[in-house]
């Protein structure tokens, strides 16, 4: 008989070819009619997944390795960055990060009142509508090599704040649904994220060049690749641990890693890891996609999709006004961030198991947060 583990790795790569194999046939016909891969990869999650095709049933799979595209895209994004220009962004991060989150969300929490939702749905909603998706932002922003334009580096900093945001959404989540949680308590939680990082700067500066020094002395490329994965990993890992997002961890990683003399040979080798399962995690998002109940509400999802994009864009450009940057710029960065984010989406699964949205308010915002994204 077939060990079950067989079993399980043969429907893995039998879920990777399909979804390889369309991939191909649909970002061959894209780019003929010049559709950003992006969208590609999203269409083909919708024709493959569930609610389309069929051809891929179980996607838990297939969001696993999604996770690892965005870890690794975002720790090549820190490899390009480094703590000087972190600290060159920290108005944009702290006080165009905080204008953002906190209008987007009140803005949110409004109109959801104005619906007729609870308060506490209604702030959860809101919170929901203030992520904007990192993986599309500096996807984008890197494959053009705007990371450092001016635009692309306001892009940035209120991303990393929205990804520090996370910890404090998740920790009212329970207050918002009213329930007790046997997870750790805040001033713990707060102090792993301080220990981390305490760790890392203490990295930086003295443990990895003397490991990298090593590593490079034996001129073996294997060990190299395996130590810069492993320790993106471990930090992404860590930042986890500390109840922050993976991609926040993977950053800092590569913030790290930024400051010794081998990140542009770390940087190399991780590119083609890195595109390979950031297009599994474009095509994850896709799968989560009802085209039955799009089909059954199409003005329903168009007007809230649409008026996500007009409001979102409105505060990030607003927020990049208020830095004092030009109306351009502003224009570049409200449209840039005028999409739900994929961290919404495990929000939005907490939130829907303690009863803060409903199954059919939980559908709807998959299909708006999708539609915002494809556009």
């Amino acid at each position: 008989s077939v060990p079950p583990c067989a079993l399980m790795y043969v429907s893995i790569l039998e879920e990777i070819v399909i979804i390889l194999g369309l991939s191909m046939v649909v970002l061959l016909l894209g780019s003929r009619a010049r559709i950003p891969p992006i969208v590609g990869f999203l269409i083909t999650g919708v024709v493959a997944g569930p609610h389309g095709l069929g051809l891929v049933e179980a996607s838990a799979h297939v969001e696993v390795l999604a996770e690892i595209g965005v870890v690794l895209l975002m720790f090549t994004i820190g490899l390009e960055f480094s703590f000087k220009s972190l600290a060159r962004i920290k108005k944009t991060v702290l006080l165009g990060g905080t204008t953002q989150v906190l209008v987007t969300l009140g803005l949110g929490m409004l109109v959801a009142v104005l619906m007729g939702w609870k308060a506490q749905s209604s702030a959860f909603v809101g919170a929901l509508v203030a992520l904007s998706s990192t993986a599309i932002v500096l996807k984008l922003l890197q494959d053009r090599a705007q990371v450092e334009t001016p635009h692309g580096q306001a892009s940035l900093g209120i991303l990393i704040f929205q990804d520090i945001s996370i910890l404090p959404m998740m920790l009212a989540i329970p207050l918002l649904a009213g329930t007790k949680e046997s997870s750790d308590p805040p001033a713990w939680m707060i102090g792993k994220f301080l220990a981390l990082i305490i760790g890392l700067i203490v990295s930086a500066k003295w443990l990895l060049p003397k490991i990298f020094e090593q590593i490079v002395r034996t001129r073996n490329s294997q060990l190299f690749l395996v130590s810069v994965i492993a320790i993106c990993f471990a930090v992404a890992t860590g930042a986890s641990m500390a109840g922050l997002s993976l991609s926040l961890g993977a950053f800092l990683a590569g913030l790290v890693l930024s400051e010794s003399d081998y990140s542009h040979q770390a940087l190399g080798n991780i590119l083609p890891f890195r595109d390979v399962f950031t297009s599994l995690f474009f095509v994850s998002i896709g799968m989560l996609m009802d085209v039955h109940y799009l089909a059954a509400h199409p003005i329903l999802v168009a007007s809230i999709g649409l008026g996500v994009i007009l409001g979102k864009t409105l505060v990030a450009g607003g927020a990049t006004l208020l830095l004092g940057l030009p109306m351009r710029t502003a224009v570049f960065v409200g449209l840039g961030l005028a999409q739900v984010g994929e961290f919404s989406f495990v929000l939005a699964k907490s939130g829907l198991d303690r009863k803060l949205i409903d199954q059919n308010g939980y559908q709807l915002f998959l299909e708006v947060s999708i539609l915002t994204m494809v556009t």
